[in-house]
């Protein structure tokens, strides 16, 4: 549902990079909520043409990061606050439940995945160990919150991270898990995550929104995703 050149009209513009957890949790649920928007590649990698680090860009992001998305006259940073945004504001295909007690799941898992693990891993934290030091660091932290993960979706899951509907959680599982096999975890020990996320890839938005399938996307090891 993306095209990726920008250019003046009402749609979203979601500048992005493949490789970027974070961008992908985006990816996934504009594509879930049928919101057609416009990609912009924005790499964090200062050696590459359009990147995050150009002082255009820090004036939409001062933290240098992505995602950013700009919508509605809007330029929205944080990929779980553009989550909200576009759930807050578009109504159809929601990926928040009504019941507020089955919606704080939801929230809870969607912390637990991006403020209690991902950020332990993150490109920012890695480049300060080295190679190798990094690549443990990383599998450790992960690991140690997906067993924590793996006992609250055990209790919480159907299908899906809550329940048989796709919600935000899910827009969220999905890049992490692809983060960690790339640091060679044990997923022995991880059933119920593994299970979830084999139902989420076989999404035709979870599939047409994988790093791999965007366009900025090059075959390369990276440090971290």
């Amino acid at each position: 549902m993306f095209s990726s050149t920008a250019s003046n009209n009402n749609k979203p513009i979601l500048y992005s990079y493949c490789h970027s957890s974070c961008s992908w949790r985006v990816r996934i649920a504009l594509g879930l909520k049928k919101i057609p928007y416009e990609l912009v590649p924005t790499s964090l990698l200062k050696t590459d043409a359009s990147h995050s680090y150009t002082s255009e860009y820090t004036e939409m992001n001062p933290m240098q990061q992505v995602p950013v998305l700009k919508i509605d006259g809007h330029t929205l940073c944080d990929s779980v606050a553009i989550m909200h945004y576009i759930e807050e504001t578009r109504k159809d295909n929601p990926l928040l439940p009504q019941n507020p007690q089955v919606r704080a799941k939801v929230r809870e898992i969607v912390e637990i995945l991006c403020s209690g693990i991902q950020p332990l891993q993150n490109r920012i934290v890695l480049a300060h160990l080295g190679n190798e030091k990094s690549k443990k660091w990383a599998a450790h932290w992960i690991t140690r919150g997906f067993i924590g993960l793996e006992k609250v979706l055990s209790a919480s899951s159907g299908k899906y991270c809550v329940g048989d509907n796709i919600s935000m959680a899910d827009c969220c599982l999905v890049p992490q898990v692809y983060n960690a096999r790339r640091f060679r975890i044990n997923f022995d020990q991880f059933p119920t995550i593994m299970r979830i996320n084999a139902n989420l890839e076989s999404e035709p938005t979870v599939h047409e929104s994988h790093p791999h399938n965007q366009p900025d996307y090059q075959k390369k090891k990276l440090k971290n995703d």
